[in-house]
């Protein structure tokens, strides 16, 4: 870059403190593209905001977000960019979405597989939720996330809407329920203490060389109980440390009932499980999404498999962890690049505004809802 074009300096601090917390070496760089995919100029007549944008997937939709909050940069756990790029073009909608933040002035960062190999990071989330060691809270869901009751042939291709002749097919009314897109209350400072059960927990694939900085990284965890558990117990524990979603996949054996089975070991993947899980010689795999095949294949083996859809394992991490991970690192980070950047008079009201927000996106939601006939969910209301 010339010396008169740069990024904003705030999204500058932001790239730190997130190289500081998950270093790119702990991503899967065999096939992860991490780091800062989207760098864009900096211009002082139109300055954004000293806000970070956080989501699980970079849509249409958290792009409209980010531009609406005046963002300085969108932190996407999911790379909008896999591989290289012969063109970049407004027919594409990915590309899209790269175009029309770069034309605000907004950057791009992905972190996704060093998130999940880090300590403390998504696959040890995941691990205190099936341990117990996470706290629950429960949020009242906000208008945005209460699903209202659909008429009957509402959005429903099958029935034809009012007004026209009336067939003969008839559909049953129906919610469409989706996770919430954050956790709705932020957690205290000092959070109820919980009791975890006791238990050790290991990565599968240890990272190799170790970092430093992060010992104890790689990928995915392996749970082992001192006391094998009840199969309800871990759901009931899943489910009030997702925040109490609508309901999950689950697979068990075509001979076993759920109240009868016992789970001593775990393996944990956030995302896509099945190439990490598929050799492992545990009870359970507990993961966002595993093909057809692959959970037959577990359960023919005798194992039990928790699907959550794969962006619900991840989601709930950017609001209970991440956010206050980067507000207390960014704080440092924007110290450092106000000192390091004072002499630049480009910079100069930028720099001077020394506050900043880290923020969760409220549209950011899993592609995946689940459809309640409305029979059952008056049943079960």
């Amino acid at each position: 870059m010339s010396a008169n074009t740069s990024s904003a300096p705030f999204s500058k601090a932001v790239v730190r403190a997130m190289q500081k917390l998950y270093p790119k070496a702990l991503a899967d760089n065999s096939w992860d593209n991490t780091g800062l995919l989207l760098e864009a100029p900096f211009d002082p007549s139109r300055r954004q905001d000293n806000t970070v944008l956080l989501t699980i997937d970079l849509t249409k939709a958290v792009a409209d977000e980010a531009i609406a909050l005046k963002s300085s940069i969108v932190v996407a756990y999911h790379p909008i960019i896999f591989r290289g790029l012969k063109s970049l073009t407004l027919a594409n909608s990915q590309q899209q979405t790269l175009l029309r933040l770069a034309s605000h002035g907004i950057s791009v960062y992905s972190p996704h597989t060093a998130v999940d190999a880090a300590p403390g990071g998504l696959g040890d989330w995941l691990a205190d939720i099936v341990t117990g060691t996470k706290t629950s809270y429960d949020a009242s869901p906000s208008a945005a996330t209460t699903p209202a009751p659909q008429s009957e042939g509402d959005h429903d291709p099958f029935v034809q809407q009012k007004g026209a002749a009336t067939l003969s097919v008839q559909r049953p009314t129906f919610l469409l329920q989706h996770h919430p897109s954050q956790t709705t209350l932020r957690l205290s400072k000092d959070p109820p203490k919980t009791t975890s059960i006791p238990h050790t927990r290991r990565p599968i694939v240890p990272q190799l060389p170790e970092i430093k900085t992060h010992p104890g990284a790689g990928m995915g965890r392996i749970v082992e109980f001192n006391d094998a558990q009840p199969l309800p117990t871990l759901l009931d524990r899943i489910g009030k440390g997702l925040n109490n979603p609508k309901g999950f996949p689950i697979a068990i054996p075509q001979d076993a009932n759920i109240g009868d089975i016992k789970i001593r070991s775990v393996g944990i993947c956030a995302g896509s499980g099945g190439s990490l899980l598929g050799n492992l010689d545990v009870d359970l795999l507990f993961t966002g999404e595993m093909s057809h095949h692959e959970a037959l294949a577990a359960i023919e083996k005798g194992q039990v498999v928790i699907s959550l859809f794969h962006s619900n394992s991840e989601r709930g991490f950017l609001a209970e962890v991440l956010r206050e991970q980067l507000e207390d690192t960014i704080e440092g980070e924007w110290q450092a690049v106000r000192e390091e950047e004072k002499g630049d008079e480009r910079l100069k009201e930028a720099l001077a505004d020394q506050e900043f927000e880290v923020a969760v996106s409220e549209v950011d939601r899993d592609p995946y809802g689940i459809v309640v006939l409305k029979g059952d969910a008056e049943e079960n209301a």
